[in-house]
């Protein structure tokens, strides 16, 4: 029976922490594909954009922490029976292939499935949609606009115009910022109405007046896009407990903004 030398016990020794090296690697790996969602997220929320689809990956994250543990597990495994059958004289067969086989696989199932879900949601973004963002906790809407402040401004005052759509006030709250001394991208905000669509919804509801008349804010966001955001009519209806049958007074403004947009 060959007894086990020092050599032997060393290879054994670089092997478990080759195995360890590989599974924290790996549970690493898995957790910055499970977080990197959550900052992309908030670079988003920072820069007010919006797009199809959930952002990150926590099930591919999780999968790969798991297979990280179980690395370990094994790892620790494996290596405390071979030392015990080394003190005995034993020989100890590889049985390491068939678990790193078993890892491969794996990982380049999850690198497939990751790849597809990448594709996917890039495909998604390319799509010729309008790019609509809405806050379940503040219900404001933000809809691109193909153009600049300046001129969507102005496509709105002529379709408000035309639509009979009296236009109370343009604020413009960049140019007061610059004449206070501060620097502040293109901000404008339009106030508008109807007083035969607003009226009955004051009559409903008093306090509806502290959302009326309408408003819609066209600003630069900061990688020199356009926004138009607004109050989502629903939103609204729920605010201040509006029937059905008068939502459809304050959901014209969707359909100004994607006119404007346009």
């Amino acid at each position: 029976m060959p007894s086990s030398t020092v050599s032997d016990y060393l290879a054994a020794e670089r092997t478990f922490l080759a195995w360890i090296r590989t599974g924290l690697a790996l549970a690493g790996f898995g957790f910055v594909i499970a977080r990197f969602g959550l900052f992309l997220r908030a670079m988003r929320l920072d820069q007010e954009v919006s797009g199809p689809g959930s952002i990150g990956s926590p099930g591919f994250g999780a999968a790969l922490i798991l297979a990280g543990s179980l690395a370990l597990v094994w790892s620790a495994w494996g290596y405390t029976r071979l030392i015990r059958r080394l003190k005995r004289g034993e020989s100890e067969p590889s049985l390491g292939s068939f678990f790193a086989v078993a890892i491969a696989v794996l990982l380049a199932a999850l690198g497939v499935a990751l790849a597809i879900h990448l594709l996917s949601v890039n495909a998604a973004a390319m799509l010729p949609t309008q790019e609509i963002s809405m806050s379940s906790k503040n219900g404001i809407v933000t809809i691109a606009s193909r153009h600049s402040v300046e001129q969507t401004v102005q496509r709105l005052e002529e379709i408000f115009a035309t639509k009979g759509v009296k236009l109370f006030a343009v604020i413009d709250h960049s140019g007061e910022a610059e004449k206070a001394g501060f620097q502040m991208r293109p901000c404008k905000l339009l106030i508008f109405g109807n007083p035969k669509a607003g009226t009955p919804l004051m009559l409903a509801s008093p306090l509806a007046a502290l959302d009326l008349p309408l408003k819609i804010l066209v600003w630069e966001k900061a990688d020199g896009t356009v926004g138009l955001s607004y109050n989502e009519s629903t939103y609204l209806q729920h605010r201040h407990g509006l029937p059905d049958k008068l939502v459809g007074n304050i959901s014209v403004v969707d359909a100004l903004a994607a006119k404007a947009a346009e």
